[in-house]
């Protein structure tokens, strides 16, 4: 009979941080990984595709609220495709800095 996986010696390695951080990666990571051995019938993080978690940031989480859904992504990382969101708070800072450099530029110009 094999042991069950462990997922905080899993992630122990590669997770940086506040200690309070650690821990609530390590909780999602677990309520991942139930989700996915409870779907797919994969025990082990190492048989996951990006389509698994694909499937879970876009329906298994989609009742949660935004700030949650984010805190789901900052732990499955960022390859994964960000929230509408994310890409919606980057595009604001993209523009802001466009403009900030427009008018420091045209400043320096006169």
């Amino acid at each position: 009979m094999s042991k069950p996986f462990d997922m905080e010696l899993f992630l122990t390695g590669v997770l940086t941080g506040a200690h309070d951080t650690r821990i609530r990666h390590i909780r999602q990571a677990r309520t991942i990984h139930a989700a996915i051995a409870n779907r797919w019938h994969l025990d082990s993080p190492w048989l996951w595709h990006r389509k698994h978690l694909a499937w879970f940031l876009s329906h298994q989480i989609t009742m949660h609220s935004k700030s949650t859904r984010y805190y789901y992504w900052l732990t499955v990382g960022p390859d994964h495709p960000a929230p509408r969101k994310v890409l919606e708070i980057r595009t604001l800072i993209r523009r802001a800095t466009l403009q900030l450099l427009k008018v420091l530029f045209g400043a320096i110009k006169s």
